[in-house]
C-alpha cells in the first residue's frame, strides 16, 4: 500500500516503522527539524518530506492522489482534521484516519468531515486501564461495529468451568464463536473437539450481552 502519515512525531515515526517493516511504501510529512533528524533514523526507508501536511500542494508532492491511506497524526487536532478534509474531499483518498488529541473533540471526527476512523488516545487508553481493573483474566483486543460485538482475549483459569471441556460441550453465550487458541505460544484454530486446558489463551468473537458471562466461564 502506498501510505502517507501526516505527523512526524513519536507515534508518527514508531506508525512508520511498523508499516515499513510490514514491507508498505510510506512517506511521512513533518516540519519540525529534530523529528525529522529522528525520521530519518530510526525509519531510514520512509520517505521524509520537510513540509506541513495542511497545504495541498504537499500532499500532491507526498504523492497523496495515488494514496491508498492517509494518516493525521499530528499533535493538533485542528491541524489533522484540516489534513483529513483535504485528503477525503480535494483527493478522494479512501481510508483517512485520523488522531484525536483532545477528547473534547472526538465528536468532530467523522465521515463528514473527511475522517474514516478517528483514535481517540484518551479513550483507548481509559479502556484499556478499566480492562485491567475489572476483567482480570480477559481483556478486549477490538471493538466491531455500534453494536459492540467484541473480539476478546480470556485466559483459561484452573478449575474454571472451560477447563479441560470440549469447546461443543461449554455451553457459551449466543453469538459467540472461539476463534483460535494459544498453548504455549503455539496457535491453533480450534473445532468442537478441541480441548481447553489451564492456562491456555482463547480468542472469541462475542456479543456486549455476553462478555460477563464468558468472563465466569473462564474465572
Amino acid at each position: 500500500m502506498q501510505i502517507i502519515i501526516a505527523g512526524g512525531g513519536k507515534i508518527g515515526a514508531h506508525l512508520a516503522s511498523q508499516l515499513c517493516a510490514d514491507g508498505e511504501t510510506v512517506t511521512v510529512i513533518e516540519q519540525r527539524p529534530d523529528a525529522i533528524e529522528r525520521l530519518r533514523r530510526t525509519c531510514p526507508d520512509c520517505t521524509v518530506i520537510e513540509d506541513s501536511a495542511a497545504n495541498p500542494r504537499v500532499l500532491e508532492r507526498a504523492g497523496v492522489h495515488m494514496a491508498d491511506v492517509v494518516a493525521a497524526v499530528t499533535g493538533q487536532d485542528e491541524v489533522n482534521l484540516v489534513i483529513s478534509m483535504l485528503a477525503k474531499m480535494e483527493f478522494s483518498v479512501p481510508r483517512v484516519i485520523a488522531r484525536v488529541n483532545d477528547p473534547a473533540n472526538a465528536w468532530m471526527f467523522t465521515p463528514v468531515n473527511g475522517v474514516d476512523a478517528g483514535i481517540n488516545q484518551a479513550e483507548i487508553t481509559v479502556r484499556f486501564i478499566r480492562e485491567g481493573m475489572n476483567l482480570r483474566d480477559m481483556f478486549t483486543l477490538m471493538k466491531l461495529g455500534r453494536d459492540e460485538h467484541s473480539i476478546v482475549q480470556a485466559t483459561v483459569n484452573p478449575g474454571s468451568r472451560v477447563e479441560n471441556v470440549p469447546l461443543s460441550k461449554i455451553d457459551f453465550p449466543d453469538q459467540t464463536i472461539v476463534v483460535a487458541v494459544d498453548r504455549n505460544d503455539s496457535l491453533t484454530v480450534p473445532n468442537g473437539r478441541t480441548v481447553l486446558r489451564a492456562g491456555d489463551e482463547a480468542v472469541l468473537f462475542c456479543s456486549r450481552e455476553g462478555r460477563d458471562t464468558i468472563r465466569r466461564l473462564f474465572a
